[in-house]
């Protein structure tokens, strides 16, 4: 009676550890379910290239009567169109080998050398300079139309923009301060 017993209970560990290690498994390969959204990154990366010659030709047709501060504004637009394909493809890259697959492209000539050394932390702040720089880009855009006489300036939305864009920078700020707190916890704390 006591062997019956003690195979029941060994048949009965058998069937949970395989339970559990089904279940973990299929929590693992959940991982590939964000594959759709960094193929969906790479499609609006090339509607931002799309949107980023689009731009450059319709100015490129009016050089000859481009003003000094046009000029800037499209500068600043194709600068502003970069940063956000930039911040695309670091969030798709990293991204995608943090959190579904290693890209397999470690011997290709191309390959970034960033690629593989960013951790979450890095990609955190990355976003978040990227998102101050698009968005002061953007007030420097608003401001530059200041100037322009024909302009319809409305000071409610420039007030705004400048406490966003402040708002982006304080939260820059503590992402990057509280990166740096953490680890130095860490270190101090002997039982990590």
């Amino acid at each position: 009676m006591q062997r019956q017993s003690n195979s029941a209970r060994a048949l009965s560990r058998k069937g949970a550890q395989a339970l559990e290690s089904g279940f973990e498994r299929l929590l693992f390969g959940a991982r590939w379910l964000l594959a759709p959204i960094y193929a969906g990154m790479a499609l609006a990366l090339g509607a931002i290239v799309v949107v980023f010659v689009r731009a450059l030709f319709d100015e490129l047709e009016h050089l000859g009567t481009l003003t000094g501060e046009h000029a800037i504004l499209l500068a600043l637009t194709l600068i502003d169109l970069s940063l956000a394909g930039n911040l695309l493809l670091v969030v798709m890259f990293a991204g995608y080998e943090s959190f579904v697959s290693r890209l397999h492209i470690s011997n290709h000539v191309d390959r970034p050398i960033w690629l593989g050394t960013i951790d979450f932390a890095d990609l955190k702040l990355k976003v978040i300079a990227s998102i101050v720089a698009i968005s002061a880009i953007s007030l420097l855009r608003s401001f530059l139309l200041l100037g322009d006489p024909a302009a319809v300036v409305y000071p409610r939305r420039l007030f705004w923009m400048v406490v966003i864009q402040l708002t982006f920078v304080v939260s820059g700020v503590l992402l990057a301060t509280m990166d740096w707190i953490c680890p130095r916890n860490r270190r101090r704390d002997p039982g990590s």
